[in-house]
């Protein structure tokens, strides 16, 4: 079975999320990504600001890497919106090679948008399970956060979300 390696840097940082989204994956490791800055300024579908990597030379960014099928890399990029947000791209990796990762399309960037709160909890639980640094944590907790009008969308995300607490 062909397989490819991902970088999550977002929601996708908790392996409950992403075990809510494919079929079968294995952890690989974690990584810095020096250059790289997270922002949530990605405009999702369900309008809120969701993650994005941009190149900074002055930050580092973490993120986990996954491997998994390529019919999973397939439903994963329907998920995230390939063609319609995001692009996946292959990015190099320091003392890795290349992963492959999504990325947000120009258009779709607002420096306006805020985060979902169980979106950021995705994404800070991924960030403290996979033992990033205190000051990235640091800068991911600043991220204001509001709340999903949407009650049973934040219900079920949320509850994704503590199942990788346990």
């Amino acid at each position: 079975m062909d397989t490819i390696l991902y970088l999550a840097y977002g929601s996708n940082l908790l392996p409950a999320r992403l075990a809510a989204r494919l079929n079968a994956f294995t952890a690989v490791g974690v990584t810095e990504l020096p250059g790289w800055r997270l922002c949530f300024h990605k405009l999702g579908a369900d309008g809120s600001g969701k993650c994005n990597l941009v190149a900074d030379s002055n930050a580092v960014a973490h993120g986990a890497l996954y491997q998994f099928s390529l019919d999973d890399k397939s439903r994963l990029d329907v998920i995230e919106g390939v063609g319609n947000g995001y692009t996946g791209k292959l990015i190099e990796v320091p003392d890795i090679g290349e992963s492959y990762v999504y990325l947000a399309d120009p258009a779709h960037i607002d420096n306006r948008l805020v985060p979902y709160d169980w979106y950021h909890a995705f994404v800070a639980s991924g960030a403290r399970h996979h033992l990033f640094p205190p000051e990235y944590l640091a800068e991911i907790d600043s991220v204001a956060t509001i709340r999903d009008p949407d009650e049973t969308r934040r219900t079920e995300n949320l509850r994704i979300q503590r199942l990788g607490k346990l």
